[in-house]
């Protein structure tokens, strides 16, 4: 990149951070402290697009501490937000080589459910049918492990469709999402209906976060932690709790600038900064592990009867042994 198209990317960015951050005054302050680190030459002998947003972010991150705003680099072409079919297009083929956002399902030793959602939860409109497809094939499981260690991001919608299956049919209110800019407030509830086989309200649920556990793999865990639905082991997650809108600015280049701020409606808060504190706070290596065990014992406390024999010794033998992680 020359200093000329360097110089106009400064330019586009800073406009859409003072127009668009969520808390306006605050956007007001960093395109005007970019604008004069772009007109001092701060950025003119960066080169390349990848080391031009590695300096910018880290800018446009000081004194904020928001790791959603970001100009971010692409290897590949940037998705235009004011091409709807281009961009529709760039989400599906994501989702389709993500297979919908599910990294890996098993049933476990003792008919316990694993779940790893990875790397992102996908919109529904992109990935609801393998989220449900997924969903259903734990639903009849006696306890789930929900792995988001590696979940960095994703939809609140299709947050709200995972906790749809992990409910009763009777509507449960998640979290809100509000825009500062024209005082809306999006609420985000379960829904009666989820169209399969739910894993229902009572059986106990496990996620497991780390320190890279990001945005909706993190609305997802405190969703379920102030619910009381879930168990929390692991790392503390990343805390990003903005939810974010992307701009092109170069064909590999992309702004992405936080437009609303969540607001649970138990906490009356957000994990913003500070993550998602698990509540068995062990190294993200150790939690399946941990979490692993916990469900083997649940499960022994179970009916023994002639059709659940079978599941009850394979917690048994299992937890006789070192549970292997995963």
């Amino acid at each position: 990149m020359n200093p000329e198209e360097i110089q106009a990317v400064l330019r586009a960015l800073a406009a859409v951070v003072a127009e668009h951050y969520v808390f306006p005054e605050v956007g007001a302050e960093v395109a005007a402290r970019l604008i004069g680190a772009a007109e001092s030459g701060r950025y003119d002998e960066l080169g390349t697009p990848e080391r031009l947003s590695e300096v910018v972010t880290a800018d446009l991150q000081l004194g904020n501490n928001d790791l959603h705003l970001r100009l971010m680099f692409h290897p590949g072409e940037v998705p235009d937000e004011e091409d709807p079919a281009a961009e529709e297009a760039y989400w599906l083929r994501r989702a389709e080589l993500d297979a919908g956002g599910v990294g890996r399902i098993e049933r476990l030793d003792g008919n316990i459910g694993l779940l790893e959602l990875r790397p992102l939860l996908y919109d529904p409109a992109h990935a609801g049918a393998a989220m449900t497809a997924a969903l259903s094939m734990v639903a009849t499981t006696d306890a789930l492990l929900i792995d988001l260690r590696r979940c960095v991001g994703g939809s609140p919608e299709q947050v709200a469709l995972v906790c749809g299956h992990l409910f009763g049919p009777e509507p449960v209110h998640l979290n809100d999402l509000v825009t500062p800019s024209d005082g809306t407030v999006r609420q985000y509830w379960t829904t009666p209906s989820v169209g399969a086989p739910r894993f229902g309200a009572t059986k106990p649920i496990w996620v497991l976060t780390s320190a890279s556990t990001f945005s909706g793999g993190e609305e997802l865990s405190y969703d379920l932690q102030q619910l009381g639905r879930a168990v929390i082991v692991g790392e503390r997650t990343r805390g990003g709790a903005h939810p974010r809108r992307g701009f092109k600015l170069h064909s590999h280049l992309e702004a992405t600038v936080p437009v609303q701020r969540a607001m649970n409606p138990i906490s009356g808060t957000n994990w913003e900064g500070t993550g998602v504190a698990p509540d068995i706070e062990v190294p993200a290596a150790d939690a399946f592990t941990v979490a692993y065990r916990r469900a083997l014992e649940h499960v022994l406390t179970l009916s023994s009867d002639p059709d659940r024999r079978s599941v009850t010794d394979e917690a048994r033998a299992v937890l006789g042994a070192a549970v292997v992680a995963g």
